[in-house]
């Protein structure tokens, strides 16, 4: 943990004045560091025989796709509004700055698919618990959820209800 601790930079008033932004960009460009997090990401779930994970828009889309990867597993993007071609299944949520939406394709997740959703950061749980949403909306076993980052004093976990959550770094 500690080489992948030591890649993540703090970014003050970043987007906002009084938010300190965790940049995993230093962690993504060192092969060591990205593939010791992939690896440490996936682990809990190895033999839980994960069919699709979905990663949240942006930075869950490169974490959530190398986890499939890993794993041998789909990956399923949520993306932000207008950004799916197809019918969508939609979900909005408050963050700890604002609002937003996700959205996934409606035949993206069926009923006998185990799912990971992967993220980088969870903060409120906002994001997390709308993906929540959306895998269950599918019929879906939602097996666990997986972040690189937690911001604890958040409390984002708490979000997610009884959903089995696994974080590398803690702040």
């Amino acid at each position: 943990m500690d080489l992948i601790q030591s890649r993540i930079r703090d970014i003050p008033d970043f987007p906002h004045a009084g938010i300190m932004f965790k940049d995993l960009t230093p962690l993504l460009r060192d092969p060591a560091a990205l593939a010791a997090t992939v690896e440490a990401l996936v682990a809990p779930f190895r033999d839980d025989d994960i069919s699709v994970v979905l990663g949240m828009e942006a930075r869950g889309f490169v974490f959530g796709a190398l986890a499939a990867r890993e794993l041998g597993a789909g990956f399923v993007p949520l993306r932000k509004p207008g950004k799916l071609p197809a019918a969508t299944y939609s979900e909005s949520y408050e963050l700890e700055y604002g609002t937003a939406t996700l959205h996934m394709h409606q035949d993206a997740v069926v009923a006998d698919d185990r799912v990971l959703l992967v993220d980088d950061l969870v903060a409120t749980g906002g994001t997390a618990a709308a993906s929540l949403a959306l895998a269950r909306r599918s019929g879906a076993t939602v097996v666990g959820c997986a972040f690189v980052v937690e911001l604890d004093f958040l409390r984002g976990r708490a979000a997610l209800g009884d959903c089995r959550v696994h974080s590398l770094v803690h702040y």
